[in-house]
């Protein structure tokens, strides 16, 4: 019988970048974004192991008030389960882009500045070669030394946690997964995404003038009519200014277009 496959590098003072992707990609075994339910449990189980071999963990004790405590410390959104972000908090790693990141866009409102300006070609998605010249400018930003080696681990690294389907690119609410969790307003969006025809009636609807944008009075209504139709999503409604802030970051001179809003609302980008 076949030994199971073992938790890879937890016991390591630092992780290099590639092995903290393995570290996620070995506990997230179903490759859904979060660690969590059995998941969670195996990870922690490990996690404990490998401190105390290291010599850095307490005595064994309770499990699950351990756990309990775990939790609190690094699960910031308190939805039981842990994200990429989270997780680049917990593990020792020794060039901390994720942390990198988070100096560089330190609010929603900072990334999607960055997400415009590297988009470059406004196709709602980030290509290896913009990937590449974002990074290069976040660890100048954040004064990391780096070769064109390294930048090139760092740009793979990241393509291979996100390009699920291996085309190359990412999108926004991909991208937008680096940052810490109370920070991602598309996470709030993610009840309301939207098919082609649904954004097309609502962009229709909103852009009460016809001239083919949406301005900031247009944006808060229809954020508004959305919190209040689906009751279950995150949204709040006493943040809607946030979040309009956030989307117009977006915007060409203050007119979000179709395009721009519609990398926010939909499920996928429309041909």
């Amino acid at each position: 019988m076949a030994n199971k496959q073992q938790p890879p590098f937890l016991h390591l003072a630092e992780l290099t970048s590639s092995q903290f992707l393995d570290i996620w990609k070995h506990f997230d075994s179903d490759g859904n974004g979060y660690i969590e339910g059995k998941e969670l449990e195996n990870f922690f189980t490990e996690l404990e192991k490998a401190r105390r071999g290291a010599g850095v963990g307490g005595p064994s004790s309770n499990v699950s008030e351990k756990m309990k405590e775990f939790m609190q410390k690094f699960d910031k959104n308190a939805d039981g389960r842990i994200e990429l972000s989270e997780l680049a908090q917990i593990l020792p790693t020794e060039e901390n882009f994720l942390l990198c990141f988070r100096q560089f866009v330190s609010s929603s409102s900072e990334f999607m500045e960055a997400w415009r300006k590297y988009d470059t070609d406004r196709s709602g998605y980030i290509e290896a070669n913009e990937l590449k010249a974002f990074l290069s400018d976040l660890l100048k930003k954040a004064n990391r030394h780096y070769d064109d080696q390294k930048l090139q681990e760092y740009t793979q690294t990241i393509l291979k946690m996100f390009d699920t389907n291996g085309d190359g690119k990412l999108g926004l609410s991909e991208m937008a997964r680096l940052l810490p969790v109370q920070e991602n307003f598309l996470l709030k969006f993610q009840g309301a995404k939207l098919n082609a025809e649904q954004f097309n009636a609502i962009f229709t609807y909103y852009d009460k003038d016809g001239n083919g944008y949406i301005d900031e009075q247009e944006l808060d209504a229809l954020l508004k009519d959305l919190s209040e139709k689906d009751k279950k999503q995150d949204m709040d409604i006493h943040n809607l200014t946030g979040y309009r802030q956030t989307i117009m970051s977006l915007s060409d001179g203050g007119k979000l277009y179709r395009k721009e809003l519609e990398i926010v609302l939909c499920r996928e980008a429309i041909l």
